[in-house]
């Protein structure tokens, strides 16, 4: 008899390229992934999807994108009051060319417009937004079109533009620490649940995930299985590993057998932390910095450590400009996995 394999598979990562993507393209690719529907994507989607995500007001999906702006005013944050500054810590400030560059996501912009009620320089940013990319700030119209109207930011020295994808690249080149804080990547990892666990700790990063309430495995799409990610700790073959299989293979059972009268919610609540589950962290260099600092530590765990090591190794290689600013602040002689 031939002995029943579960469908296991190693982890990996991929660094996203996003260069020609427009925002809500981003958005739509970030997005699908928890619904594992990406073959829904067209050469037209992307609009009626970000339309239904800020419709059904799943604002998380808006942090996949991020735009770069320039304000021309060095002083404009210091007559902001305590609770105004708290919704700075999403958006990353610093001082530039007499002025101040300030990177957020589509969700810190639009949260900001929404709460900071009339101001000048965020109402200048979304109107920027809205005329380049109607769809981000769909559902504010109405408003948008009146502060235009009325020509709301009447200061004619007050300068708010975006910065251009190529003034945005060259920042690394006049100063690599600015670009190392404002330089946004998305990287996706297809890994347990257990190492996503830890990894969606860090709180000013972005996150989304494969959703086992959307996602039915019963499915043709996945082939009626489950996908397991193999365990770091046991060589195939050994014992243990015969034994782990056995147990995931029971799980992917069980869960199967359940779907057939309850509810993928339901079904979902026998599965182990062993599940195959996709992740896109989308964080600046220097959030990654601190993910590396972390989690490639030679006392970190080795789940975590067996996709971040080789991650890490990446980044140096793509991001060589900035090279020596993760080596010297993030990865410290005493934390270093070699």
């Amino acid at each position: 008899m031939i002995k029943e394999k579960a469908v296991v598979i190693e982890p990996s990562f991929v660094i996203e390229d996003f260069r020609k993507k427009t925002p809500e393209e981003q958005i739509e690719m970030c997005g699908r992934l928890c619904y594992k529907s990406e073959e829904q994507i067209t050469i037209d989607s992307a609009i009626g999807f970000v339309t239904e995500m800020i419709e059904n007001r799943h604002n998380a999906v808006l942090e996949m994108a991020t735009k770069t702006f320039f304000v021309n005013d060095p002083d404009y944050f210091t007559s902001f009051e305590h609770w105004e500054m708290s919704l700075m810590k999403y958006l990353v400030v610093d001082d530039y060319d007499n002025g101040l560059i300030i990177t957020g996501s589509i969700r810190a912009f639009r949260e900001a417009f929404a709460q900071l009620k009339g101001d000048k320089l965020f109402v200048s940013i979304a109107i920027c937004i809205w005329k380049e990319h109607p769809t981000l700030f769909a559902d504010q119209v109405e408003i948008l079109e009146a502060f235009d109207l009325i020509d709301f930011v009447s200061d004619r020295n007050f300068e708010v533009r975006e910065l251009s994808s190529f003034e945005f690249e060259e920042l690394h080149r006049k100063d690599a620490e600015l670009y190392f804080r404002h330089k946004h990547v998305a990287v996706r990892f297809i890994v347990s649940r257990a190492v996503t666990y830890e990894l969606v700790r860090h709180r000013l990063c972005s996150f989304l995930q494969e959703s086992q309430q959307y996602c039915l495995y019963s499915q043709d799409k996945f082939d009626n299985r489950v996908t397991f990610i193999k365990p770091v700790f046991y060589e195939k073959g050994s014992d243990e590993y015969d034994l782990w299989e056995h147990s995931v293979l029971q799980a992917e059972k069980t869960y199967l057998k359940l779907l057939e009268t309850s509810t993928p919610q339901a079904a979902r609540t026998v599965l182990p932390n062993s599940c195959k589950a996709e992740l896109i962290i989308f964080c600046s260099l220097k959030q990654w910095g601190h993910l590396f600092h972390v989690h490639t530590s030679k006392h970190a765990e080795l789940s975590i450590r067996e996709v971040m090591v080789p991650l890490y190794e990446e980044f140096i290689k793509q991001f060589s400009g900035v090279a020596h600013i993760f080596e010297e602040e993030h990865m410290p002689e005493k934390n270093r996995y070699l």
